[in-house]
């Protein structure tokens, strides 16, 4: 474990480069997937016991609390977690419930404390969790231990976000991210700021959600404008011990596309975001990718970022992981999109769809406001032309899961991030504890 810390400092100092190795292919078989994975409430509770209680999981960021005293507080499943600045070098998670009669410490949100009182029967704890103060605590003929205290979880920062796991006896966080956090490194994700935040509640199962944004399989049928401006044929993935990526070029059109020679609008579009102007730029539709990614570099430079660890494609291209069970980030060098899927506390048929946007500051510029965290029902609010087609579908795709006709997935070579999710979830819920 001190080698693989070390070799994480070392990526950072050094400026690693995110490798575009292809990864062995590991032997998943060709079975269908149960339907019952997506629909049973009983696999549901299955997934939560064995799974998501022992998974590192992603809680928010860490510039949501720059302050000694700040919180904010986060919902998985059927548990709330209070996740604190303790100290300038220290976040602790806890659960979000008083261990006198159980109420909730605080409302979901964020904000600052000197220390947490129940709002019940004014409990009073510390930062650090301990208790502080206990109303009339002579009339606990048993005694207050005074390690009646906020239940602990572990709690560790990467990349600028915090992580809690449910197992006391979690791996530590690098080990359990594996090779990612070596890829993602170059990225420099504590130079982002958060730039749009919403949560949509989902009518469909969470895995089916992780499934949409797993494969490009289906981009002819759901997203046909996106032939005008990505392939969606050549994708290069690479599957891990738990987590997986693809690698997406953009700035081009599709195989499938008719006209292979046209500079698309969206391409023109493309051109345009990097800072050339589409109407005098002068080459084919195989010139777009190689003019945007040197001016996307130039850019970026001029500004003062670091992209020396990212090679041309990562300047044009959706270096798309996905961090098992839940995280999907859609990575080009200016900004990400930010994925995260959690399930619903009782119903299998339900998820929350977290949608974060991110963009990288300049040195020494200074960040945006953060905008506010809002939330909505499927349908309320538009979310961009290709969510929308995805938020519209996905309850289509759920139902029928539902129906007595429909046996399980059928997946196929361009699908395999699907089974490889699954095969790393059957490690959780058959195989031996991690």
């Amino acid at each position: 474990m001190h080698a693989l810390l070390e070799n994480h400092r070392m990526v950072i100092e050094t400026g690693y480069v995110t490798p575009t190795e292809k990864a062995p292919e590991p032997s998943m078989g060709t079975a269908l997937i149960p339907k019952e994975r997506y629909t049973s409430k009983e696999y549901m509770e299955l997934e939560w016991e064995r799974m998501w209680t022992r998974v590192w999981n992603m809680a928010g960021r860490e510039s949501d609390i720059p302050n000694v005293g700040d919180y904010f507080t986060t919902e998985l499943g059927p548990e709330s977690f209070l996740i604190v600045r303790e100290a300038e070098d220290k976040v602790r998670a806890f659960y979000n419930v008083c261990p006198h009669r159980g109420n909730q410490i605080r409302n979901p949100g964020m904000g600052h404390a000197e220390s947490f009182q129940c709002a019940y029967h004014f409990f009073e704890f510390n930062l650090d969790g301990s208790k502080k103060f206990v109303p009339d605590e002579d009339t606990f003929t048993q005694g207050v231990p005074q390690e009646t205290a906020l239940v602990e979880v572990p709690c560790d920062t990467w990349g600028g976000f915090v992580w809690f796991n449910m197992n006391p006896d979690a791996e530590p966080l690098l080990e359990f991210l594996g090779v990612v956090a070596d890829h993602l490194a170059p990225y420099h994700f504590e130079e982002y700021a958060i730039v749009g935040d919403m949560t949509i509640e989902w009518d469909t199962n969470w895995k089916a959600s992780v499934d949409a944004f797993n494969e490009v399989y289906h981009v002819q049928g759901i997203h046909p404008q996106l032939l005008e401006s990505l392939d969606d044929i050549h994708v290069q993935i690479d599957l891990y011990e738990r987590h997986n990526r693809y690698l997406v070029p953009f700035g081009l059109v599709s195989p499938r596309y008719p006209n292979q020679n046209k500079v698309t609008q969206p391409l023109k579009q493309f051109l345009a975001g990097s800072g050339i102007d589409p109407d005098s730029f002068e080459g084919g539709m195989g010139d777009v990718r190689p003019a945007m990614q040197k001016a996307v570099r130039a850019a970026a430079e001029a500004q003062g970022m670091d992209v020396s660890g990212l090679n041309d494609d990562q300047m044009s291209d959706d270096y798309h992981y996905y961090l098992f069970p839940n995280l999907t980030f859609n990575i080009t060098a200016l900004g990400f999109g930010f994925f995260r899927q959690r399930p619903h506390p009782t119903d299998p048929n339900k998820m929350f769809f977290d949608l974060q946007s991110y963009a990288r500051i300049p040195p020494g510029a200074d960040s945006p406001p953060r905008p506010v965290h809002s939330q909505h029902k499927h349908g309320e609010i538009s979310i961009g032309l290709v969510m929308d087609q995805d938020s519209y579908n996905l309850p289509r795709v759920q139902k029928g899961m539902n129906s007595r006709s429909y046996k399980g997935l059928l997946i196929n070579y361009r699908e395999r991030r699907i089974r490889h999710m699954h095969t790393v979830l059957d490690g959780y819920l058959e195989g031996p504890d991690r």
